[in-house]
């Protein structure tokens, strides 16, 4: 299994996004002000219970160093049951906005109505099972839940795998995935249900739940055509078309692939949009991406079309 994304960051997304604007001080992540508290693992892990002490390094938190699957036969989880999107309250924790992770701002969602996003999709497993979320809820690879960058905590969302049709209501409780090119990180039981495991990632597109609607109205699952959709690496959307075909020509001479330079309307203004792909796969797209960084130019959007 690949690892995609928020592994590096957790742990400092975890204390940034704590917080509330009441006017006591609370501490950090909602842990006990000595930074230690004794979390058992939820049931279905068969754990002993640990201590998930966050004042230590990144690298000494978690018992393990690197994700993983469960080690043993997992659950049926075809017998698990998706959540119910329902009413929630704002956590207390994890919707501080705007935040930064790794040197990039991001803003938290009013809501999740009308989100609607196509990307790259990861998962994360057995390293960071019975451990703390940013929301300070504890994180069961054995339920639908999913981490977002940008959705409110808690809220929900219908992920459906756009090479298989395969779709999930998932209960976003968490912050992630901080890699670049990654739209949702997903649990394990998640990434099963819709076949983003045992690959590791996966092409998605992921639509906010309002429970404010009738159950009637909930998204349905992302129409899938018999052609795979492809991914393709926006390097930047110029209103001066010499801007765009010069460096549509630079990408060119770099041989990356092909380079697409196409008209597009944004904000109600016209652009010429540049895009290196169709690319093979997200291995690929990862590749270029650096690529892409390493000629000076800014890293690029992923698109799934």
């Amino acid at each position: 299994m690949k690892r995609c994304g928020w592994v590096a960051a957790m742990l400092l997304a975890a204390v940034l996004l704590a917080g509330c604007s009441g006017a006591k001080p609370r501490p950090a992540h909602g842990i006990s002000r000595n930074n230690s508290r004794t979390a058992s693992a939820p049931a279905s892990a068969g754990s002993v219970p640990f201590s998930d002490d966050i004042s230590k390094s990144q690298g000494s938190r978690y018992r393990d160093n690197s994700d993983s699957v469960p080690g043993g036969p997992p659950p049926d989880l075809s017998k698990l049951v998706e959540p119910v999107p329902k009413i929630e309250p704002r956590s207390l924790y994890g919707n501080k906005s705007p935040y930064s992770v790794l040197g990039q701002t991001y803003k938290v969602l009013p809501s999740a109505r009308g989100y609607d996003e196509r990307g790259i999709a990861s998962f994360y497993g057995n390293k960071f099972h019975g451990y703390k979320t940013s929301s300070l809820e504890t994180y069961d690879m054995y339920a639908f839940t999913a981490a977002s960058k940008t959705l409110p905590l808690p809220s929900y969302a219908r992920v459906t795998n756009l090479q298989n049709g395969k779709s999930v209501i998932v209960r976003v409780n968490d912050r992630g995935p901080f890699h670049e090119d990654r739209v949702i990180d997903l649990s394990y039981a998640a990434a099963v249900k819709i076949g983003i495991w045992p690959k590791g990632t996966g092409l998605v597109e992921v639509r906010g739940i309002d429970p404010g609607e009738p159950a009637s109205e909930l998204p349905p699952a992302a129409v899938v055509t018999s052609a795979h959709p492809g991914i393709y690496l926006q390097v930047g959307a110029f209103s001066d078309a010499d801007n765009a075909e010069k460096v549509a020509q630079r990408l060119r001479q770099a041989g990356l692939g092909t380079v697409q330079v196409s008209d597009a309307e944004i904000n109600g203004q016209h652009v010429r949009r540049v895009r290196v792909g169709p690319l093979a796969d997200v291995n690929s797209a990862d590749q270029v991406s650096a690529r892409i960084e390493g000629m000076g130019l800014p890293r690029p959007q992923v698109a799934v079309d």
